[in-house]
């Protein structure tokens, strides 16, 4: 039996704040609900099952949460799954929902992820002292530094590249209005003197710690035929894991990620992607990464993907856009960062982007990386069904 085809017909976000003190956790991702169900003109009692995810529970420090956030989703008496695959969980979440669909165990599913930063402190939580483990060094960007002048090492990155990957999302985050960081007078000096903090990252070349939520509703064939909007449909989509540590890991490109992309690729059809997907939103919470991941998923040679930054390449204008939403650079409620990845992608599809849509985009990457560059999580959606 063939797989049935998965379709993205609602999507919604809240706006994404250093701190929502106005809503409670149930209040938030009530609020993300509810957007993708109004985009999606449809009402609760349309929904057969709700698929959560979030980072660790400790950035909140409140367990199971989604074992209480039922009523605010409409899942009462209905199934509901949490994932949790660390940084990448939005992703993953997105494709557990859409293998539901895809296998017809459900027909119209809600799936929704999120953060709520303020009520923890992730940079603490992210630098508990675990036994046989690699300690974090004072939060993510303690861990990240060492691989990102590995990277710079060994391509001969100079060293303002990161600095122009920060100033590009920013830039476009002003056309975002969910965007966390709206800085309107920020210069590329301002960013190039920021203060160091992980040597060679740069405070402006980091993610915010965000509070919000995003949610999309999926459903089959039938159900995107009663959409009141053109929808995304999944081409592919795959996740792929591998330890923190082993020998010979490279951290620069993991082996994780480069197997997930060429998974995804080859279900989508995909033999070049640089030529053939029209926008990416890609994991980026440290400005280097984005060089990084573009050698890593196919994109640029090694040794070449800092070429296509500093060209151009990925500006809104440029020939592969990169993050036209201003990604996690400027917005990162961590459990639904990798959701918003996959939203946004195809949000650019369905030509529903606003003021950050690419122009003429019709298929889209969205991309996810959690825990120490070990969990990926990716899905290309197109303007056009599987079978079309």
């Amino acid at each position: 039996m063939t797989k049935e085809p998965v379709a993205v017909v609602g999507i919604g976000q809240t706006k994404h704040t250093a701190a929502r003190r106005d809503v409670s956790i149930a209040g938030l991702v009530r609020e993300a609900a509810v957007r993708a169900l109004e985009d999606a003109q449809l009402t609760w009692s349309d929904i057969d099952a709700v698929v959560i995810g979030k980072a660790p529970d400790f950035f909140e420090g409140v367990m199971m949460p989604e074992l209480y956030l039922a009523d605010a989703l409409g899942a009462v008496g209905k199934p509901m799954l949490r994932v949790h695959t660390a940084g990448s969980v939005g992703g993953s979440t997105a494709l557990v929902a859409a293998g539901l669909v895809a296998a017809r165990v459900h027909r119209t599913v809600l799936t929704l992820a999120f953060e709520k930063q303020s009520e923890s402190n992730a940079m603490w939580g992210l630098s508990l002292p675990i036994p046989f483990q690699q300690p974090l060094l004072a939060g993510a960007g303690g861990f990240f530094a060492p691989h990102v002048r590995a990277y710079m090492r060994r391509t001969g990155a100079p060293p303002g590249i990161g600095a122009l990957v920060a100033y590009k999302d920013r830039r476009n985050a002003l056309r975002n209005p969910y965007a966390h960081l709206h800085e309107h007078d920020l210069t590329l000096d301002q960013v190039r003197s920021s203060p160091m903090l992980w040597d060679p990252i740069r405070y402006s070349e980091t993610c915010p710690s965000s509070d919000g939520a995003c949610a999309m509703v999926l459903t089959d064939r039938a159900g995107a035929d009663r959409a009141p909007y053109p929808p995304a449909w999944m081409h592919g989509g795959a996740m792929r894991s591998e330890p923190t540590l082993f020998a010979g890991k490279d951290f620069v490109s993991p082996r994780a990620g480069r197997d997930c992309a060429a998974d995804v690729y080859r279900q989508a059809g995909i033999t070049d992607p640089r030529r053939e997907i029209d926008a990416v939103e890609m994991y980026v919470p440290f400005s280097w990464y984005e060089p990084m991941w573009l050698e890593n998923l196919g994109f640029a040679d090694e040794g070449a993907g800092w070429k296509l930054t500093e060209s151009g390449v990925t500006e809104l204008d440029g020939e592969l856009p990169v993050n036209p939403s201003g990604g996690v650079l400027s917005t990162n409620p961590i459990g639904a960062s990798g959701m918003l990845r996959f939203a946004e992608a195809a949000l650019q599809v369905r030509g529903r982007a606003g003021e950050h849509q690419v122009d003429g985009a019709r298929k889209a990457l969205g991309h996810a990386y959690g825990g120490g560059s070990q969990f990926f999580s990716m899905w290309v959606v197109a303007d056009t069904s599987p079978a079309g």
